[in-house]
């Protein structure tokens, strides 16, 4: 079959996450913020490149070895209806992962369930339910539940809470912050939700057409951005307190094509303080501040 074109939905992003911390990633939709989530899961088949987990190069591991690692790598879906199994009684839902790796009597099965749905807030009288007889919020719980059965190290959580009410979201949210300090888990947290991602992470990583920009502390990205693009995120995201006025930085023009990025900054087509060298020469992901890094030619300049 004859290519016409391929799409670079993530290239050449390089982040390493620490134990026990939550990195946020944020872009807006398109960028690869999902496609980066689940190729680190090996949900997606990266075409290059490495992902290191626990001192291994996870992208050489064969089918076994990729089974034992899924103990340890677990995903929070975003849409909580689609990704539960209609047909399934959520005792079914929950206990898969126990009945796969090995948990074979069923009553220590219902046990371990019913132990998962009181960690997330649920009852046993929700054991014999199906998904489509929970509320959205409910269903996220135990998606939760599920990523969490297995006792996982790393817990990638892609858009878990975009599909809820704002109400629930903050329920959600303060869950997965109990979960993480009761059972020391780490924390892949993606959404383009800027304030949820500002409210829940340590760091945050910045991502444009496939790119990062910008990565630093979650209070340096929120409080001082480097990166032209970060600044323009955060001044169209609406302010919860009226009486604080911000600039709103207005892009110019639209998000161009994966297929044929732009040459140089893949940002300078839309970029208000671009120059000559922005077409010419791709900037690297610098550090300009202690343990602040940016992909801009001008980052820390006045005026950027």
């Amino acid at each position: 079959m004859k290519e016409i074109a391929a799409v670079k939905a993530v290239d050449d992003v390089s982040l390493s996450i620490r134990k026990g911390e939550t990195l946020g990633l944020v872009g807006e939709s398109g960028c690869g913020k999902s496609t980066f989530g689940r190729a680190i899961m090996r949900l997606e088949e990266p075409t290059a490149g490495e992902v290191w987990f626990d001192g291994d190069n996870i992208l050489t591991y064969d089918a076994e070895q990729i089974r034992t690692l899924r103990k340890k790598m677990q995903i929070i879906f975003q849409d909580p209806f689609s990704s539960l199994n209609p047909r399934k009684p959520v005792a079914s839902i929950v206990g898969e992962p126990l009945l796969i790796h090995g948990m074979k009597r069923r009553r220590e099965r219902e046990e371990r369930v019913l132990e998962l749905l009181e960690v997330v807030g649920l009852s046993k009288e929700h054991m014999r339910r199906y998904p489509h007889m929970f509320s959205g919020g409910q269903r996220q719980r135990i998606g939760v539940a599920r990523a969490l059965a297995l006792n996982p190290d790393l817990v990638v959580c892609d858009e878990a809470v975009s599909a809820l009410d704002v109400s629930i979201q903050a329920q959600v949210i303060n869950l997965l912050k109990d979960l993480q300090n009761e059972f020391r888990l780490t924390y892949l947290f993606i959404s383009h939700d800027l304030h949820v991602v500002e409210y829940i992470s340590d760091r945050v990583a910045v991502m444009y057409l496939g790119k990062i920009v910008e990565i630093a502390a979650s209070q340096a990205v929120y409080g001082t951005p480097l990166h032209p693009y970060t600044q323009a995120l955060l001044s169209a995201s609406p302010m919860p307190d009226p009486q604080k006025k911000h600039k709103r930085i207005l892009l110019k023009g639209d998000v161009p094509s994966p297929i044929n990025p732009p040459s140089g900054c893949r940002f300078h087509t839309r970029c208000h303080y671009a120059q000559k060298i922005c077409a010419e020469q791709e900037p690297e992901l610098r550090e300009v501040r202690e343990g602040h890094q940016a992909a801009c030619h001008f980052a820390g300049e006045v005026g950027v």
